[in-house]
């Protein structure tokens, strides 16, 4: 069931099986979702993993999508994207072919079992924050403020923004 049309965000991110083709694949897939158009995409960007140490590096995006979809179907598709990727759900922050976080849904807040809008650790994550604000510099997170006060106070120590003919 469809509601009205609002912009939604997604963050992707990749540290296995050629993460830059997977986010890319997965960028495609996102605009190719039911009642769904994918309006920007930032730049790929690298990064240090957060979780256990030995990992490779990630590879970082972030989609701006228009979506009539409610927040617990789009859920369930970008789901459905990560299990055709090979997605397996293991290891808290381990390696991974696929992740797609719905960052945040129009400005709602949403705390249920299934699904918390914004993002938990949205204001925490420069992989996050910086291809964020490379789409939507003047965004207003819900609950948490000015997306240029959050980039400005980020470290972004270890995020290198990718040349755009990067492949792997």
């Amino acid at each position: 069931m469809s509601s009205a049309w609002v912009t939604v965000f997604v963050g992707l991110g990749s540290n296995l099986d050629r993460p830059v083709s997977q986010v890319r694949d997965a960028l495609r897939e996102l605009d190719g979702l039911p009642d769904t158009r994918l309006l920007r995409r930032s730049p790929l960007y690298r990064s240090a993993p957060l979780g256990p140490p030995g990992q490779p590096d990630y590879i970082n995006a972030v989609a701006m999508l228009e979506t009539g979809l409610t927040p617990d179907a789009l859920l369930d598709l970008l789901q459905g994207i990560e299990r055709r990727h090979g997605r397996m759900r293991g290891e808290r922050w381990g390696p991974r072919t696929l992740d797609l976080d719905l960052l945040l849904f129009a400005d709602r807040r949403i705390d249920s079992e299934r699904l918390q809008v914004p993002h938990p650790e949205i204001s925490r994550r420069p992989f996050v924050l910086v291809p964020l604000h490379d789409i939507a510099p003047e965004l207003i997170l819900p609950g948490v403020g000015p997306l240029s006060e959050l980039v400005r106070d980020a470290s972004a120590g270890e995020l290198w923004r990718l040349a755009e003919s990067a492949d792997g």
